[in-house]
């Protein structure tokens, strides 16, 4: 039997063609060959995908104007080069969880129904100010997380979070 899906988009949160031109491996980014172009744009990312029973969350990042307009509040409140990146990353993780929440609530779902969290830094040593911010965003009790440190999707991006919840 054919398992029921279904694509969850919005218009602040709207599908998003999977169009890169470039193989994002290892520096430097290797471009796709013609072949591989087509395979890829015909493809496009939802920002979720709910199934029987569980809501996919694409990843939300610290891009475009979610970081320049973080950035902007930050310069304005924080002198110290520390407390500034420390502060950075704190503020737009929680963005990135506010965006994932309402994706959620988009889905029929919610922060309290997560099972399982995926962090990606662009800098561990960004850790502790993204656990911070982690810990007084979440309700208790906490899921399951993972974090890693990974190569930034785009230029300038320092956190990704994707979450799977309960529908």
């Amino acid at each position: 039997a054919k398992m029921s899906r279904q694509l969850i988009s919005s218009e602040k949160f709207p599908t998003k063609p999977h169009n890169c031109e470039y193989l994002h491996c290892k520096t430097p980014c290797i471009p796709l060959k013609n072949e591989q172009k087509k395979k890829v744009t015909n493809q496009a990312i939802q920002a979720a995908v709910k199934v029987p029973g569980l809501v996919f969350c694409a990843g939300q990042t610290a891009t475009g104007e979610i970081k320049q307009a973080t950035e902007v509040q930050l310069h304005k409140q924080l002198s110290d080069t520390k407390a500034l990146a420390d502060s950075f990353v704190a503020i737009t993780q929680r963005t990135v969880l506010q965006n994932l929440k309402e994706v959620l609530e988009l889905s029929g779902s919610s922060l309290e129904q997560v099972v399982k969290y995926n962090v990606y830094l662009a800098d561990m040593k960004d850790f502790a100010a993204m656990n911070e911010a982690y810990i007084d965003f979440l309700p208790q009790p906490m899921p399951s997380r993972s974090c890693l440190q990974a190569v930034a999707p785009g230029n300038g991006t320092v956190i990704e979070i994707e979450c799977i919840a309960q529908a």
